[in-house]
């Protein structure tokens, strides 16, 4: 079995959320678009809550305080979708509706 050895972390620099996708730029330069229903909490939210994002560490993974969402970089290049339950994201909805969020 072989192993992947990274000459760098992947870090963020640079990101843009549009209604359908996220692009995303690395400190290397490649640029990686990925849908935006792979991540439900964000093709759910409003223009504002999408907008308000922040980096964390050295650009290791994205965070949206507002929708209670976390995306490492690993997992985008992993080429992973967001792992909450059907379930969970239901209740995360819900829980919006009552609240007047959208």
């Amino acid at each position: 079995m072989t192993t992947l050895v990274l000459e760098s972390d992947p870090a963020v620099v640079r990101l843009e959320v549009t209604s359908d996708k996220l692009i995303v730029r690395l400190q290397d330069d490649r640029l990686l678009t990925i849908p935006l229903d792979w991540y439900p909490r964000l093709q759910h939210a409003t223009e504002r809550e999408r907008q308000n994002w922040e980096l964390l560490g050295d650009g290791y993974a994205i965070h949206w305080p507002n929708l209670d969402e976390h995306i490492g970089v690993e997992g985008l290049l992993a080429g992973r979708r967001s792992g909450e339950s059907e379930k969970s994201f239901q209740r995360w909805l819900a829980t919006r509706s009552r609240s007047g969020a959208r």
